[in-house]
């Protein structure tokens, strides 16, 4: 554990996501929640983090049926978060009733970390016309919330930006996880270095990228058993992301106890990898970077002139999650996200301006086409 805000933070968050579900599929599985509560606290972490628009508030009320109605508020922390992209969020009135909704939910009193929600380029005009900087601050004057701080999904240019706007910002959470590190889209390294340079602590999220490092690729989980045969790849994932300095705590989005039960294996007591150690995840990391993808750098010179507005490199991106983990239905909900309101792979009419600014020299067309078969 490390010392962040006064307090000693267990290293293992338990994120509210992927609670586990009833048969019917939609709703939340409240007593086995309750069981990973009770583990979970037993073991002597601390941190919780929900959403307003987790499971449609469903995530929230979880957290008051197995947590905050069974335990002392002050024996545990809460995070939740402000979406001003939010299907019903429409004006500034209503992106700052999400936090009156959320204590209505959760009947928590007040939350300790509280966050404006996944911000990047194509959100932050919301956070700014709805005056959401100020408001955050203002609650903590009224002790509504105890830290703010915001969620980030893009890239580190826009992140030393915010930073530099918001210097009273508390911490920051982000995507990181060792499939991510290096990457061009995502850019965990460096983005984490950004949050070092201008002292703020790091939560983070996707640690197993959304499962996927837990079932990562045969070459890869190979590497991880010839170095420990008992040890789950998520363990590896996990404890590499956890051992990163600047780390304040990492959020597991545990789905059933089993998930609860080897998380806290090896996080009870955490032990940040030994040099050994370090050196397998850099050899696994190395060897999934060597399955084949397309080689997008997101440089994104290729879009400047796009006459249909095709995100190419964020496309590429969720292809690349079907070729690397074989993730197709995740690819497919990646690629409708990314392009929900932008030209799609298939609107493509091979004027050929992408290919002539790449500097990889992708075939961006034909990739195109491939992307346009296999995700829409």
């Amino acid at each position: 554990m490390s010392e962040y805000f006064g307090t000693e933070m267990p290293k293992l968050g338990f994120g509210l996501m992927r609670l586990p579900k009833l048969e019917d599929g939609k709703s939340i599985d409240i007593e086995q929640t309750k069981q990973m509560v009770d583990l979970f606290l037993g073991a002597g972490m601390k941190y919780f983090d929900t959403a307003y628009v987790y499971d449609g508030g469903l995530s929230e009320e979880a957290a008051r049926e197995a947590l905050v109605k069974r335990y002392p508020r002050e024996s545990f922390f809460l995070a939740t978060k402000l979406n001003a992209h939010a299907g019903d969020c429409v004006d500034e009135a209503t992106a700052k009733r999400q936090l009156e909704i959320s204590l209505e939910r959760t009947q928590a009193g007040y939350f300790d970390f509280y966050l404006l929600h996944a911000l990047s380029v194509n959100n932050l005009d919301l956070y700014d016309k709805y005056n959401l900087w100020e408001f955050v601050k203002e609650m903590k004057a009224k002790g509504l919330i105890r830290h703010y701080g915001f969620s980030f999904h893009d890239k580190p240019e826009v992140l030393e930006d915010l930073l530099t706007k918001h210097p009273d910002v508390e911490f920051v959470q982000l995507q990181i996880n060792y499939a991510d590190w290096n990457s061009p889209s995502v850019c965990s390294a460096q983005n984490l270095e950004i949050c070092r340079r201008h002292g703020k602590p790091v939560v983070v999220m996707e640690p197993v990228k959304g499962g996927t490092l837990a079932d990562p690729p045969a070459v890869v989980t190979d590497i991880f058993k010839a170095a420990d045969p008992d040890a789950s790849p998520a363990s590896w994932a996990i404890r590499f992301v956890a051992s990163q300095e600047g780390i304040m705590t990492v959020l597991s989005g545990m789905s059933d106890l089993t998930q609860m039960k080897d998380n806290l294996s090896y996080m009870k007591d955490f032990k940040p990898l030994n040099e050994e150690e370090a050196a397998v995840v850099k050899k696994a990391m190395d060897t999934l970077e060597g399955i084949e993808q397309i080689p997008c750098t997101s440089c994104h010179y290729c879009t400047a002139g796009c006459p249909m507005q095709i995100p190419i490199p964020e496309i590429f991106g969720s292809m690349n999650r079907n070729l690397v983990f074989d993730e197709l239905e995740g690819a497919r909900r990646d690629y409708a996200w990314r392009t929900a309101n932008t030209g799609k792979a298939s609107e493509c009419i091979q004027c050929g301006q992408c290919e002539s600014q790449c500097p990889q020299h992708i075939e961006i067309i034909d990739w195109l086409a491939k992307c346009a078969q296999v995700l829409e």
